[in-house]
């Protein structure tokens, strides 16, 4: 069973309310400009998921020549990771994979 499916779409952000453009690469799962999610996948882009919580950045970690961002549910509190985007905002990046 394949358990990626590919939905790379546009989005208005439901954190800062920025229209993010789809990626054109691969999908589209955070906003560029905050870096924040939705918590609508339960396997990537199945939207199946019935939360619908904002994902909050929370971390970041290596992960193969790239890096992931952790995320952290605001309601139901689990946590997620996405591969960081070339257009993400990398001052965000950093602030974050120096929080503790």
């Amino acid at each position: 069973m394949k358990r990626f499916q590919v939905v790379d779409e546009g989005f208005i952000c439901e954190h800062c309310g920025r229209h993010v453009e789809a990626l054109h690469y691969t999908a589209r799962d955070h906003c560029p400009f905050c870096l924040y999610s939705k918590h609508v996948d339960i396997f990537p882009g199945d939207r199946k998921n019935t939360c619908k919580g904002l994902l909050k950045p929370i971390g970041i970690e290596k992960y193969r020549d790239t890096f992931k961002i952790i995320y952290e549910c605001e309601t139901c509190k689990e946590h997620h990771k996405n591969i960081v985007a070339k257009d993400d905002d990398m001052s965000l990046i950093i602030k974050i994979s120096t929080m503790e």
